[in-house]
């Protein structure tokens, strides 16, 4: 849902939707619904389960061959996720969870308390960051034209994703260079690292493995969404009030930045409970085979999205 944005439309709608086409109507119900349900959750989701991996697979190994081991598909997973970014599509998350994955290993034997405080802290900094920023206001001239493009800038971005696959590299290798530099030090390094420490918590403590009593996923399916659900939706209120200035990127962010925690919280819970009741049905087992074959999907979506909106596929018809 949120993915297919970036695919179909220039680089700056992936946070400021008003910077390209019309934010009404139809274009809004989608926005509004995408922004609160799935932003940021599911990426959540899968840095959780990410962080929980490692664990299992240590487990499942001895110390030396499941450290070896871990390297090796690390190294693979960097080296995809490389190829993804500069070959294929910009908005690659192989590299940063490769990276952040070398980092978290180091500690997945630690107690769950210690990895949650932990987590917390990390997940923490890039929103003070945001905020020390946005109160000393240092909008420079280059956030500023993230934030809002010019219309020649949006044009060129736009022609040349409607050019063949050579001219794509114009655009997509610098912006994978910014997103994997100056976007992973800011932001991506320590919100992935803290929720994959995160992760390591939940599943020590029984939560992603369905180990806890029905009443307690109830409790964070309830909460997850009461708490949720009005902080995001007061972060899309805050946006439209300051007329989507570039506030709402130092301030107006932090809405659905520590939102989606509490919505990722309530979509665990409302899994756990399906699946103690429809458990082994068809819905339960064609998810398992998907989340078997992650790497596959998620390259497989780049594959299809960029041959549908890109100048080498469909979208040379639309220049």
């Amino acid at each position: 849902m949120i993915n297919i944005q970036a695919f179909a439309m220039p680089f700056a709608t992936l946070n400021n939707p008003t910077a390209y086409g019309d934010l009404t109507g139809a274009n809004y119900l989608v926005w509004v619904v995408s922004h609160v349900v799935a932003k940021r959750k599911f990426i959540t989701l899968f840095s959780l389960l990410f962080g929980a991996g490692i664990v299992l697979f240590a487990r499942s190994k001895r110390e030396d061959e499941a450290t070896r081991l871990h390297y090796r598909r690390t190294a693979f997973l960097l080296a995809a996720g490389l190829a993804h970014a500069y070959l294929l599509w910009y908005g690659d998350i192989l590299v940063p969870y490769a990276v952040c994955g070398l980092v978290v290993f180091f500690v997945r034997d630690w107690e769950p308390k210690l990895l949650a405080r932990v987590g917390l802290l990390l997940i923490a900094v890039p929103a003070l960051m945001y905020i020390a920023s946005g109160v000393s206001l240092e909008s420079t001239q280059a956030v500023l034209a993230q934030w809002n493009p010019s219309d020649a800038a949006i044009a060129a971005e736009i022609d040349t994703y409607r050019s063949g696959w050579l001219a794509q590299f114009d655009h997509r290798i610098p912006t994978a260079i910014s997103q994997q530099t100056s976007g992973f030090v800011a932001l991506i390094f320590w919100r992935t690292s803290g929720l994959m420490l995160w992760g390591m918590a939940l599943f020590k403590w029984g939560v992603l493995s369905n180990e806890r009593s029905a009443q307690f996923y109830r409790r964070l399916l309830a909460g997850g969404l009461l708490g949720g659900i009005p902080l995001i939706l007061a972060g899309v209120w805050y946006n439209e009030a300051i007329d989507w200035s570039v506030r709402a990127l130092f301030f107006g962010s932090q809405f659905n930045y520590w939102g989606s925690l509490l919505l990722a919280g309530a979509y665990i819970g409302g899994v756990m409970l399906f699946c103690r009741r429809f458990g082994g049905g068809f819905v339960t087992s064609a998810l398992s085979a998907v989340g078997r074959t992650a790497f596959s999907n998620y390259i497989l979506q780049t594959v299809i999205a960029t041959t549908i909106f890109y100048g080498h596929g469909l979208g040379c018809l639309a220049a």
